[in-house]
C-alpha cells in the first residue's frame, strides 16, 4: 500500500508544481490537466523497443486521436521537457491511418465508434493506446481513465502492452484498478 501511495506522488508531483496548488487562491486542476500529467507521466514508467525511434534523438511523440480534449493543456505539461533525452512533441490526427512514429496515441471519445477499426489498424505497432471510454480495455486499448467517485483513476491491459512490445513498470502496473492488470 505504501508503494503504491508513493508512486501516485511521483505521477501527481510535476502537476502539483506546474499548476501552483501551494496557493490556497488557484483553482484545482482540471480533468483535462490531470490526464495530461498522467499521460506525461506514463511515458517514465514504460519502456518501448529500441525500433520505434528512427534516431537516438528522435522526438517522443504524443498524439490524439479525434476531437482535442486537452486545449493547450497537453501541450503546457510537456514543454520543454524529455524522455529518454527524446524531445516530446504534440500531434493530432484526423484519421488512424495518419499515425505513424506516434509512441502514446490518446484515443479521443469521439472516435469510441471506431474503436475497434482504430485498434486493429495499430495492431503490431508499438504505439500505447490511452482513452476513456467504456470497454475500451476489453476491445484491446491499453490504458483506459476511468472515474471512481471523485478520483480520476486507470485500467491497464497489460496482455495488449505486451503485444505491443510495451513493457509497463511494475509500479504503474501496482497503481491501475480493474480490468487486466
Amino acid at each position: 500500500m505504501r508503494l503504491r501511495t508513493n508512486t501516485l506522488v511521483v505521477l501527481a508531483l510535476p502537476l502539483l508544481l506546474a499548476v501552483g496548488l501551494g496557493h490556497a487562491q488557484t483553482p484545482p486542476p482540471s480533468e483535462y490537466q490531470l490526464k495530461a500529467a498522467f499521460l506525461y507521466n506514463f511515458a517514465k514508467f514504460i519502456e518501448w523497443p529500441q525500433n520505434a525511434f528512427a534516431e537516438n534523438k528522435s522526438p517522443f511523440i504524443i498524439g490524439i486521436l479525434g476531437d482535442n480534449p486537452f486545449g493547450t493543456h497537453l501541450e503546457s505539461t510537456v514543454a520543454g521537457k524529455k524522455i529518454n533525452e527524446h524531445p516530446i512533441t504534440i500531434q493530432t490526427f484526423r484519421e488512424v491511418a495518419a499515425v505513424t512514429n506516434c509512441h502514446i496515441l490518446f484515443v479521443s471519445s469521439s472516435e469510441k465508434e471506431r474503436l475497434p477499426e482504430i485498434i486493429e489498424k495499430l495492431r503490431g505497432t508499438t504505439v500505447l493506446t490511452v482513452g476513456q471510454t467504456e470497454r475500451f480495455i476489453e476491445t484491446g486499448g491499453m490504458v483506459n481513465f476511468v472515474q471512481e467517485g471523485t478520483k480520476l483513476r486507470f485500467q491497464i491491459n497489460d496482455d495488449a502492452a505486451k503485444v505491443a512490445k510495451l513493457k509497463i513498470s511494475s509500479k504503474l502496473l501496482g497503481l491501475a484498478v480493474g480490468a487486466s492488470r
